[in-house]
């Protein structure tokens, strides 16, 4: 799909959800050998209309998430392009075994796309958010990790995946429809490297530089984040995941091993179960909103 400013707003009130859907449909009319496994999730994944179009692409094994991971190797060890589409904590936890033996060891290229990642699923509540799965994931070898900032960039990502051999990988969808998107214009992506941006809100309105490191990559890690890191003085690190084995836990271990002189301070979710409720109300619980975040930095910008 053509990447323009009208088109980044459309694909922002569709959800990363539905535009997964597009986004494969697209994909399907130039790869015959793609296939999409669901885990009775088609239409809940964006994926009625595929189903429709592509009706020998698609499977459904219905709720066993489990045997979904193994017919995925299986497929995919016959040459298959396998993209598999569950809720996230249904893959990273219930199905994380097969994972492991299936994937990582065996290596089979299949493309996890994790569904309703962070807080997104609002009132299904904690049986169904997604907060501990990049910790899960990031410590199987041989598995990418990828969580695209918006559904500009997870348009870019499941093409990367789609024409290139990645080997396994999870790529995290987070947001619903009609969250904020960061990309305007359009942009080279590159896998394993992440974008170095720029707040513009900040300095119009309080004269203060301050940049924005866009880590869409979890795992391989982009090696020249030490050298952005070291850019500053202040790094404040936002995710929506528990604070334990996310990117605050990567961020932490880099600063620790080569010993960077920074003042570090993180917004992410603390180490308990939290309320259910509307995704925006959850954003502000967790302080993960526009609001908290601004002021989180200004304060961070005024401490001496």
């Amino acid at each position: 799909m053509k990447f323009n400013l009208a088109n980044a707003k459309q694909w922002s009130r569709m959800g990363p959800r539905a535009m997964f859907g597009q986004f494969m449909l697209e994909i399907a009319q130039k790869n015959k050998d793609l296939m999409i496994l669901s885990a009775d999730l088609g239409r809940s994944s964006g994926l009625a209309r595929f189903k429709s179009e592509f009706p020998d692409q698609y499977l459904s094994v219905g709720i066993s998430e489990q045997n979904l991971i193994g017919v995925a190797a299986g497929l995919a060890n016959e040459g298959h392009k396998v993209f598999v589409t569950s809720f996230a904590p249904f893959l990273s936890m219930r199905a994380s075994e097969q994972i492991r033996m299936n994937l990582g060891y065996m290596k089979h290229g299949v493309n996890l796309v994790a569904l309703g990642s962070g807080l997104s699923m609002g009132f299904l509540g904690n049986s169904h958010y997604g907060l501990e799965d990049v910790a899960i994931m990031r410590t199987i070898p041989n598995m990418n990790v990828t969580c695209p900032a918006d559904c500009a960039e997870l348009g870019k990502v499941l093409n990367d995946y789609a024409f290139n051999h990645r080997g396994p990988s999870y790529i995290r969808l987070t947001g619903i429809p009609g969250s904020d998107f960061l990309y305007e214009n359009d942009y080279q992506y590159n896998f394993g490297k992440n974008k170095n941006l720029f707040i513009e809100k900040i300095k119009k309105k309080y004269d203060y530089n301050v940049g924005l490191i866009n880590v869409s990559t979890i795992k391989p890690f982009d090696k020249n984040l030490k050298k952005m890191i070291k850019r500053y003085k202040k790094i404040l690190v936002i995710e929506e995941h528990t604070s334990i084995g996310g990117l605050c836990s990567i961020i932490s271990e880099i600063i620790a091993r080569n010993n960077i002189n920074i003042d570090f301070s993180k917004i992410s979710l603390s180490d308990k179960f939290g309320p259910t409720g509307k995704y925006d109300f959850l954003l502000k619980y967790h302080r993960l909103d526009e609001t908290s975040i601004t002021n989180k930095i200004l304060k961070l910008l005024k401490k001496k």
